[in-house]
């Protein structure tokens, strides 16, 4: 590799490395070199135990042996060290002035403690409804009419200025399963957001009662 592109693959190389800390790992390997001396250069090399003069990897050696003269960048693939830890890593293939491969940039970014974190996350965030759609809402008492007024219309469909009575009596028995009348006083709110008395309120609520099976006539 011509030195001056080389000083600038090195200079590139260190400020990745100081960019994302000592859990990346940077080296440049020159394809001019002997395969058991491809390294010139490595940067936060704790994390593969390797060193400048040490030799070509399995990618280095592929792209030696075939002289591949128009190889693709392999990016975000996972590598495992020997000691176990697992790295997220790319390859690139830098050109020389005559157009070959005559250098490969590798980083290699330490991601063991992310997974390990990931798990724990996981372990934390899973619920046992996995077919959950979305997270139930948490409300405060004090929101919780406010909130059950705006599912009843989304219920029924149609703003209140266009609701009938049958759609009045669908809101409000909704409301009433929903428990919203133990919200001290909410038939006040609830009969006058749909524009009726509350005398009327309690006989929408009342019917709803008749109509149940057995809550008249049944046998003791």
């Amino acid at each position: 590799m011509e030195s001056g592109k080389l000083e600038m693959l090195l200079q590139i190389a260190r400020g990745i490395a100081a960019q994302f800390g000592e859990s990346c790992e940077v080296v440049v390997h020159d394809l001019a070199q002997h395969p058991d001396h491809t390294i010139v250069a490595i940067y936060n090399g704790h994390i593969s135990g390797r060193k400048v003069g040490d030799g070509a990897s399995t990618v280095v050696i592929e792209q030696m042996k075939t002289n591949d003269p128009d190889p693709e960048d392999h990016l975000c693939y996972l590598t495992k060290t020997p000691d176990g830890k697992i790295l997220k890593s790319s390859t690139f293939y830098i050109r020389n002035g005559k157009g070959k491969v005559g250098a490969i940039l590798a980083v290699n970014y330490d991601i063991s403690r992310l997974l390990m974190l990931e798990g724990t996350l996981r372990e934390l965030t899973a619920t046992r409804e996995s077919g959950q759609a979305e997270p139930e809402r948490i409300v405060n008492i004090n929101d919780m009419l406010d909130e059950l007024i705006g599912q009843s219309v989304t219920l029924v469909g149609k703003p209140v200025s266009l609701m009938n009575k049958d759609d009045k009596v669908r809101a409000i028995r909704f409301l009433n399963e929903k428990g919203a009348f133990l919200v001290t006083k909410s038939s006040d709110k609830i009969a006058k957001f749909f524009g009726i008395s509350k005398y009327t309120l309690y006989s929408y609520i009342d019917a709803k009662r008749r109509e149940e099976p057995g809550e008249e006539g049944k046998e003791q």
